[in-house]
């Protein structure tokens, strides 16, 4: 793909692991030329040995997976040589990222006051799990650990169950797209005024802010948002999990039309007329009863059935593992899966698409580098 909105943009990013790795490829899929400065003394990014699914030496699928479209440079910052030569780099870039421990980004000299001299434009943008300043800056953290702190465990899983984390790192994500968005938003500023700045995410900010409205509530009427059955929307019903024939689907009848739509569909206008479920402040009253209704409806019929009745016209999902969330045939449909070449298989690497379209079409991937595969490009 040609014509890509970030060409021309340049970004040297001192990573690893996921989250500011997973941000700094957005930024590549919209044609950033990103940068990994690795340091070659420890084997750069430790995600390349992340397995159990290796490539070769010094890579894996997990890797793969967080710097497709990436250059690598080998660099160690704290030799006087690797800071000389990442100092000529910082030069020609607009942009340097690190998602380093809190403490670190000054000790390397990753901040503006460090780099300004080297750019005056340039944009500093760290992610740390806990902020650079504060009581916690040296604090070691991880994605887990910002759902079990802010909240997020309290509020998944059953009721009458332990607390249950996400089955994916998604504070890690988010934070990664914070700061892809700091990063865009840093270069935009240094392109109209010639100076750039440091800019912050965190962790555990970026969990706490993702607590919204419950937070909302919380902070103004003490109010507690906890856990209900089924994963059940905390104030609009029914809009949870459903038993069917075969399976288990998601329902959400998030407004009046949705739910009077569902009733008429599903062959349940006798629930509709039903006082305990005339509003949507009753239905929530009444949860428990509604949810028995409701599945009695549901179980009439399996889950694909219900996903051709229901589909386009009230909110419903099937619910599926990955290896069906994957083979669904509306997956290849919308392009959402890639094939790229890879040295060290005898066979196509499948890889998830860029969630981005450009004038209708999704980024085409590319391999994420071998270490240090750029070094002499970029140090000649």
């Amino acid at each position: 793909m040609t014509g890509r909105p970030l060409s021309g943009i340049r970004v040297l990013s001192v990573e690893q692991y996921g989250a500011g790795p997973y941000g700094t490829m957005l930024l590549a899929d919209l044609g950033a030329e990103v940068i990994k400065i690795e340091d070659p003394d420890r084997g750069g990014d430790i995600s390349r040995s992340v397995g159990p699914f290796t490539l070769g030496e010094g890579d894996s699928q997990f890797f793969q997976t967080f710097s497709l479209g990436k250059k690598s440079v080998a660099l160690n910052l704290k030799t006087e040589e690797g800071r000389s030569a990442f100092e000529r780099l910082v030069q020609d870039a607009d942009a340097v990222v690190n998602n380093l421990r809190g403490d670190q980004p000054a000790k390397l000299r990753l901040t503006y006051p460090d780099l300004c001299e080297s750019n005056p434009a340039i944009v500093c943008a760290h992610l740390s799990a806990y902020g650079r300043e504060g009581e916690r800056a040296d604090w070691p953290g991880y994605d887990y650990l910002m759902q079990a702190e802010a909240g997020f465990m309290s509020l998944t899983g059953e009721p009458d169950g332990p607390p249950v984390r996400f089955g994916l790192s998604m504070v890690d994500y988010q934070s990664g797209s914070q700061l892809a968005t700091a990063v865009l938003a840093g270069i935009i500023g240094a392109k109209r005024t010639g100076r750039g700045c440091d800019m912050d995410v965190a962790l555990f900010d970026t969990a706490l802010h993702q607590l919204s409205y419950p937070g909302t509530w919380y902070l103004n009427e003490k109010y507690v948002t906890g856990r209900l059955p089924r994963g059940s929307h905390p104030s609009i019903t029914p809009s949870q999990l459903v038993k069917t024939k075969d399976a288990w689907g998601l329902l959400m009848c998030q407004t009046p039309k949705f739910w009077d739509l569902w009733c008429k569909i599903a062959g349940a206008e006798h629930l509709q007329a039903d006082e305990r479920f005339s509003s949507i402040p009753s239905r929530r009253e009444n949860l428990a009863a509604l949810s028995d209704e409701v599945d009695k409806v549901m179980m009439a019929r399996t889950t694909d059935e219900w996903t051709e009745l229901l589909g386009g016209k009230v909110p419903f999902a099937p619910v599926y593992d990955i290896a069906q969330a994957l083979d669904n045939p509306y997956v290849q449909s919308v392009a959402m899966t890639s094939e790229i070449d890879h040295p060290d298989r005898d066979r196509p690497l499948r890889v998830l698409s860029s969630p981005f379209r450009i004038n209708g079409e999704r980024p085409t991937p590319h391999r994420a580098p071998k270490m240090g595969e750029h070094t002499k490009e970029f140090l000649k």
